[in-house]
């Protein structure tokens, strides 16, 4: 009886070990997809510190970034995290090689430090890129 209950035991673990592998095997797959669509694009810098800036003068932001995939990449949208920061970009297709620049300008309005986003969304990459602009108007 207790040699019964050994073998069901070692049967039941081996199908629960078999069971767990084939979901691993299957992750291993999607993280080689994932490495084969890999963002193709590499920022110069994320966060910018622009440090002091004088009050009621806007600062221009500028992120550039490069195309190292071999596609085009378009970019589909860019939002500030608020209305003090408007945004600009490239708006053609970025050729493999070639670089490109999202632009935000902060109306530093108010006096005292900030810490803003920018999000930019591109035909690259499944999630949006944040980007960081910080510094204090004085």
């Amino acid at each position: 009886m207790k040699m019964i209950k050994i073998s069901m035991l070692a049967l039941a673990l081996s199908l629960m070990s078999f069971s767990a592998i084939a979901p691993i095997q299957s992750l291993t797959s999607e993280e080689k997809v994932t490495e084969a669509t890999a963002s193709t694009i590499v920022w110069k810098a994320e966060t910018i510190d622009v440090g002091q800036i004088p009050q009621g003068t806007p600062k221009a932001i500028v992120y550039e970034f490069k195309n190292t995939g071999k596609t085009s990449v378009v970019i589909t949208n860019v939002q500030g995290s608020c209305g003090c920061t408007a945004t600009d970009y490239t708006k053609e297709p970025i050729l493999p090689g070639k670089s490109a620049k999202v632009t935000a300008t902060y109306n530093a309005a108010n006096k005292g430090g900030f810490t803003k986003t920018v999000t930019v969304t591109t035909s690259a990459e499944t999630t949006p890129k944040v980007l960081t602009l910080k510094g204090t108007v004085i």
